[in-house]
């Protein structure tokens, strides 16, 4: 079922009950290829609204709240590569796709990289935006008490005018009302009117606890599909840091796990491409995902 808007040219809100998930979907529609498009850890299919609409011209862009994110289920287990790659050919299967291409962002990366593993039938081409190749054990304290340290839940404390000022500073370069909308899909204002992640804590460290079990070594090999990489080149404060040059040796490994792998890296940008440069984005994604 959709909303309104989907007669008015604007996305459309949908719901499907998938592998015992009320999920929501957003659905760009039109007649072009589809595409489904999956967000990173503690975000909502909205992260994609600002590229897929730049896709919406020769693409059906379909970005899913998936497991316990924004307005879908908050299943309490179901957090492993499998079955949240299973989510997404259950909602494949409810819109009767067959294939397509499949982009994922950040930890949406990783799902979308597990997808092509799992259901390698089901993915024409795979492209990872800022994710899929972060393995914490490239990193520099390559212990499961350092990686669980480092991606712990972010600082959403405060009310939502607190929140938000936070990442107005934070995303001062891209910041736009557009943004404010989304920023605010991924979480929500409890009774003591303190702003809260959507995805609860439980279910966060089983995400982790995967990524950790699970690094890029585990999936990549069983990738048979053509690939993209699309990492954040780094901005000039960060360009040569040890930051930097590991993220470089994660995507180095991850290249060398692809039978048909490339990376298109995106220049002096963040990990938020999508906010931040999502012309360019979008550009990388069309060029490759329209190529025979």
């Amino acid at each position: 079922m959709a909303d309104e808007r989907s007669h008015h040219g604007l996305p459309a809100d949908k719901w499907a009950d998938v592998c015992s998930l009320r999920m929501r979907y957003i659905d760009w529609g039109g007649d072009g290829p589809p595409v489904i498009a999956l967000h990173g850890l503690a975000s909502s299919g909205n992260w994609y609204d600002i590229v897929a609409r730049l896709l919406s011209d020769g693409y059906r862009v379909i970005a899913p709240d998936q497991r316990g994110h924004g307005q879908t289920t908050q299943a309490s287990s179901g957090y492993d590569w499998h079955t949240l790659a299973s989510d997404v050919a259950g909602l494949m299967d409810h819109e009767n796709i067959d294939h397509a291409a499949v982009l994922g962002h950040s930890w949406g990366g990783h799902v979308a990289s597990g997808m092509a593993a799992h259901f390698p039938e089901r993915v024409e081409k795979l492209v990872m935006i800022e994710g899929g190749f972060l393995d914490a054990r490239l990193g520099e304290e390559p212990t499961w008490e350092s990686f669980s340290h480092r991606v712990r839940p972010r600082n959403v404390s405060g009310d939502r005018e607190e929140f938000l000022g936070r990442l107005r500073t934070q995303l001062a370069d891209c910041w736009s009302q557009d943004l404010e909308r989304i920023v605010q899909t991924m979480v929500y204002e409890d009774e003591e009117g303190l702003i809260q992640d959507i995805l609860r804590p439980d279910n966060h460290a089983q995400v982790i606890r995967t990524m950790w079990d699970y690094p890029p070594s585990a999936i990549l090999p069983k990738v048979n599909c053509s690939t993209l990489i699309v990492p954040a080149g780094p901005t000039p404060d960060r360009a040569g840091s040890e930051f930097a040059l590991r993220r470089t040796a994660m995507v180095d490994s991850a290249m060398g796990y692809l039978k048909n792998g490339r990376v298109n890296w995106i220049p002096e940008t963040i990990h938020d491409i999508g906010y931040h440069k999502p012309q360019e984005l979008a550009n990388v994604i069309r060029e490759f995902i329209s190529e025979d």
